[in-house]
């Protein structure tokens, strides 16, 4: 099968889905008011509360969102044949992910930029709500610890990667500091920032002074780390604590100082980035060599397939940036098709691009399978054949190999990064939130509640033993992660379904789709759970046991308490429809 034929089919779906379907969503289902005025106007602090153009803001989505979730997934996935992986990114992410990122962005900005999590409180009830909480609570301390442990180990990996990605942080201060203070446009500052990072990116790649390169310096694999530890756990020591600093700082800092203009940069760098990347795969035409579909004994497609590829076809993270974040920023609430629709679309065309970099990186389909002999295997090096796989693609537009390395490299850290800094962010909102709940007032403080935050980020990624060694926490903690984000991706789906229900609105929509992901994921984790991580199971496991199954015996009883709400007669006690929140 010809590489330039499958992405041509998946874009064209997925271009489709944005031009019709979400346009029925918006006009039939949430019927969005140009004059309606969002919390951004209305509660306006120049802190959370932003009102922001509608492609700034879509920078911010969707560079947060897109984290590396949507490289590593589908670059797993395909371990069972890529046109598995292909089909549920394209129709996830047109039928599912479009309508839940757009939903909750919606559903939040008609109740005051709330979280998805609060808004429980009013659609289900208080009990539903602290659940929903915890559980929203452990996915994004999950979400912290995984993404942590991806950039450690991606700059230990690409030291050239290093300087770039930190020379971005003053570019980006330097434009908000210009467009919010100064009143200029985002558009070319951001332009230039994004030259001078990959300036230094080409200038890394070739002068090893450039590289920061820890392990190096500490003597190579071979040489004496800190605190008994090897070199390279030294090093994956000492990025986390530097990680965890930049978060503290960059979670606390006003939106537009370093959160907005940072995210168009990246969404700049993303639209860079798939353009050479699919530019390549136009000039070198490559063959898919993997096979279309991949029996295997050790690891059933169904249900484990719609979990691995979570982000690139439906993430509840993504309701938690919407609802959390970028809901605060909408400037009109008819953007929310754009920012929050589009944003969807604009991750199934990354994940796309993933499964296509890995599936045309083989030389042959013996190749591809004496890497992905098993899911494990496929687990551990999915993300690095991502890295050869575009660097390959590059490679199709003369740029030398070491250069689309560290390209490629610094597009997932700075869109990892994103993640944290924003989930971060997010952890602080719902810590607070829960300081409120059970009367804690010093956990409702910005900077108590974004310091449990941050050290219990840094407790996850670095403390659990694991077969990386010190600091696999991520690694270890990966195969709940995407049962995690499901589930939440289905009860924000019930919750909207709830909504629209009381509102006399058309909510099969949101109510198909999740039906779908709610049975795949509890399949999964009930499997996952009982069978696996058990102290009897197959592969014992006691953190992923003890987080998976208080995250089961919670899901169960806030779906039978929302199940209970959607067959309910109430009047609409959330949503005037016209009203201010």
């Amino acid at each position: 099968m010809n590489g330039i034929v499958v992405a041509l089919i998946g874009i064209v779906i997925l271009a489709l889905g944005y031009r019709y379907y979400s346009k029925f969503v918006a006009e039939k289902i949430f019927r969005l008011d140009p004059n309606y005025v969002t919390p951004a106007h209305k509660y306006e602090d120049g802190v959370d509360f932003v009102p922001t153009n509608k492609f700034v803001l879509w920078g911010h989505h969707f560079t947060s969102v897109a984290g590396a979730a949507p490289i590593l997934g589908p670059a797993i996935a395909v371990y069972w044949g890529w046109l598995p992986a292909l089909l549920w990114v394209i129709l996830g992410t047109v039928f599912a992910a479009g309508v839940h990122d757009f939903g909750t962005l919606v559903l939040s900005v008609r109740n005051k930029g709330q979280s998805v999590g609060t808004i429980a409180d009013k659609l289900i009830g208080q009990r539903a709500k602290i659940l929903f909480l915890f559980i929203i609570l452990i996915l994004v301390l999950m979400v912290n610890a995984v993404f942590a442990w991806v950039i450690a180990n991606l700059f230990i990996t690409f030291p050239a990667s290093v300087f770039p990605v930190f020379i971005q942080i003053p570019l980006a201060v330097w434009i908000g500091v210009a467009v919010y203070k100064r009143q200029k446009k985002m558009l070319v500052p951001s332009l230039i920032a994004l030259a001078i990072m990959y300036g230094a990116a080409i200038a890394a790649s070739k002068f090893g002074f450039l590289q920061i390169d820890l392990v190096r310096y500490m003597g190579g694999e071979d040489g004496t780390g800190l605190f008994g530890l090897s070199t390279v756990g030294t090093a994956f020591f000492i990025w986390i604590v530097i990680l965890m600093v930049y978060v503290y700082i960059a979670s606390t800092l006003p939106v537009w100082k370093l959160l907005q203009p940072r995210d168009f940069i990246n969404s700049h760098q993303l639209v860079v980035g798939l353009g050479i990347l699919y530019l390549g795969l136009l000039f070198t035409n490559p063959s898919i060599t993997a096979p279309t579909t991949n029996a295997v004994n050790d690891v059933s497609w169904f249900p484990l397939l719609f979990i691995t590829i979570a982000c690139g076809a439906i993430s509840g993270f993504h309701g938690l940036v919407s609802s959390g974040t970028s809901s605060k920023q909408l400037n009109k609430e008819t953007d929310a098709r754009f920012v929050g629709y589009l944003g969807a679309v604009g991750e199934g065309i990354l994940a796309l691009i993933s499964i296509l970099a890995v599936v045309t990186f083989f030389s042959s389909k013996e190749d591809f399978l004496a890497t992905y002999s098993s899911f494990a295997d496929a687990s551990s090096s999915g993300l690095g054949v991502f890295v050869q796989g575009a660097a390959t693609l590059a490679e199709g537009l003369m740029i030398p190999t070491d250069i689309a390395t560290t390209i490629v490299s610094i597009i997932v850290v700075s869109f990892a990064a994103t993640t944290l800094d924003s989930a971060v962010r997010l952890m602080r909102y719902i810590i607070a939130e829960l300081g409120m709940e059970y009367k804690v007032p010093a956990l409702e403080k910005k900077h108590v509640a974004t310091s449990v935050a941050v050290l219990s980020s840094a407790a996850l990624a670095l403390l659990p033993e694991g077969p990386n060694g010190f600091g696999s926490g991520g690694y270890v903690l990966w195969p709940l992660f995407g049962t995690a984000n499901q589930l939440l991706a289905a009860i924000s789906l019930l919750l909207i379904a709830v909504w629209l229900r009381r509102l006399g609105r058309n909510y099969a929509v949101v109510l198909i789709p999740m039906f779908f992901v709610l049975g795949t994921t509890m399949i999964a984790l009930g499997q996952q759970v009982l069978q696996q991580w058990a102290w009897y199971g197959s592969n014992p496991d006691t953190l992923l046991f003890v987080f998976g199954a208080i995250i089961f015996v919670f899901a169960i009883w806030i779906v039978l308490t929302a199940f209970k709400a959607l067959t309910e007669n109430k009047n609409n006690t959330i949503d005037q429809d016209k009203t201010l929140p």
